[in-house]
């Protein structure tokens, strides 16, 4: 057995035309006959008794010819490893089998997909813009308000319904005189300024007096429900009880009553400690994926379609890993999203390409700086994923291959090497704090979304709830979340 061609083609694809010589051949179809013998009948021997030129001569002599080439595989495959030429990235592929031209032997065709050639640019000293981990007074102070509206009192009060109070209230939508369904409540309360209801709604509660009754003339949104989208409705409204949040002072206390702290001042240290951390982890990521971009683009690289699918199909499993922990059912959850499995992966391509390529610097970056992994550090690893999954390193060893921990931890320090050597520049002024800009405020611009995230469904904020009675407070702030 000998590899008589080779012959390397687009994007990584080689092919290799190996000769099986007749004798191999001859072995191979004796083992696939003893394989399959009891499955043959010829008439006039028993099944199983039949010598295999009778049953070759009666059925034809490539009866047995996959299960022969299913023997010969393995060794086609070693015939190409061992040529220490070839760094084989899929599973090869038979493609051709020629029995005319080899002396009674075969030509078996492989089809194989091998690691591109890597050519990289500048990896030290790359540079890329860095955004600051400094929190601001202002957002500690946000937070905090957060914090005391969660803690707020809620008392009735004896006035007119202002921004932000909960207004209980009846209502009742009419469409031509007519009531809508879904259009009616009896005491629902409803806080003003929350956007709950569509637009114009709540403006209009605002200022009734408790008793009150009012009719509020609104038209729905254009995107809303087909049967009242853009349609001009009624509302009658009565104004049952206004209910006002009575917020906590700022103080020690209050920093006792939501916090293990004593003092506020500690409340707040801890606060900017936690906010510090989460934004450097956001500009630390944000600045490492700004370099890999930069190694990406100095990079010259033809990547196989192979190792895209490879990347690919990860998502996939990782998508449904995912929703699985979450007892969903992918396809259930897909279909929600009006995607097909065949669409969900195929909008994970560019994605999937830019992480391979990623890869694939990193991993030229490990070979030129010749990167060794020590068995202290491989050791560390397993214990560190034992850890993690909760499970006996043992085990992780059994199931996790070493090469592969070897290769991760190359590719993490080629990747620290990068960013160690890097510069943060300061961020360019974004176009909305400009002088020039200032006056005059630009339509948002539309960002792309990622595409190993499945399309969102679109959700249509709801023009009153669904039901006519009051539920009990407890339940109050899950019907109005229904309805928004």
């Amino acid at each position: 057995m000998k590899i008589l061609q080779s012959e390397k083609k687009e994007k990584g694809l080689v092919e290799v035309l190996i000769e099986v010589t007749p004798e191999q051949y001859d072995t191979a179809a004796g083992k696939a006959f003893i394989k399959n013998r009891n499955r043959v009948s010829v008439p006039g021997f028993r099944k199983g008794k039949a010598p295999r030129r009778m049953v070759e001569k009666m059925y034809g002599a490539d009866i047995f010819m996959n299960d022969s080439l299913e023997i010969l595989y393995p060794d086609l495959i070693k015939i190409v490893v061992e040529t220490d030429e070839y760094k084989i990235v899929d599973q090869p592929q038979i493609t051709d089998i020629d029995f005319e031209n080899h002396e009674g032997g075969l030509g078996i065709k492989l089809s194989f997909t091998v690691y591109p050639e890597v050519k990289i640019g500048e990896y030290k000293g790359l540079s890329a813009p860095k955004e600051s981990c400094d929190i601001s007074d202002e957002v500690i102070d946000s937070e905090i308000e957060v914090v005391r509206a969660r803690n707020a009192r809620i008392e009735s009060v004896e006035r007119p319904a202002a921004d932000g109070d909960l207004a209980i209230i009846d209502f009742e939508g009419f469409l031509e005189g007519e009531p809508f369904d879904g259009g009616k409540g009896e005491n629902y309360e409803l806080e003003l300024g929350s956007n709950t209801f569509i637009p114009g709604f709540e403006e209009k509660v605002v200022g009734m007096k408790i008793g009150e009754e009012r009719e509020i003339d609104l038209v729905f949104p254009e995107e809303y429900a087909e049967e009242l989208a853009g349609k001009a409705v009624v509302f009658k409204v009565k104004l049952n009880e206004v209910k006002e949040k009575q917020l906590p002072d700022i103080d020690d206390e209050f920093a006792m009553d939501v916090s293990e702290f004593d003092t506020i001042a500690e409340y707040k240290a801890d606060i900017r400690e936690r906010l510090e951390k989460e934004a450097k982890t956001r500009v630390d990521e944000a600045f490492e994926s700004a370099l890999m971009e930069k190694l990406v683009d100095g990079m010259d690289v033809e990547v196989p379609d192979a190792m895209v699918e490879e990347r690919m199909d990860f998502a996939m499993r990782s998508f449904t890993r995912q929703l699985s922990a979450y007892n969903m059912e992918p396809a259930q959850y897909l279909q929600m999203m009006g995607l097909t499995p065949e669409e969900f992966k195929e909008n994970s391509r560019a994605n999937s390409e830019r992480q391979v390529k990623v890869s694939l610097a990193l991993e030229k970056i490990a070979e030129l700086e010749n990167i060794e992994i020590s068995d202290e550090d491989i050791e560390n690893e397993y214990k560190k994923v034992a850890e993690e999954v909760n499970q006996d390193i043992e085990e992780i060893k059994k199931s996790v291959d070493k090469e592969a921990i070897v290769n991760d931890l190359k590719l993490r320090a080629a990747s620290k090497l990068v960013i160690d050597s890097a510069k943060a520049e300061k961020p360019k002024p974004k176009a909305e704090d400009s002088p020039k800009t200032a006056t005059k405020k630009s339509a948002p611009k539309k960002t792309a979304s990622k595409k190993t995230e499945p399309k969102k469904a679109t959700t249509k904020k709801a023009a009153t709830p669904k039901t006519e009675t009051k539920k009990p407070k407890e339940k109050q702030d899950d019907k109005k979340g229904d309805d928004a």
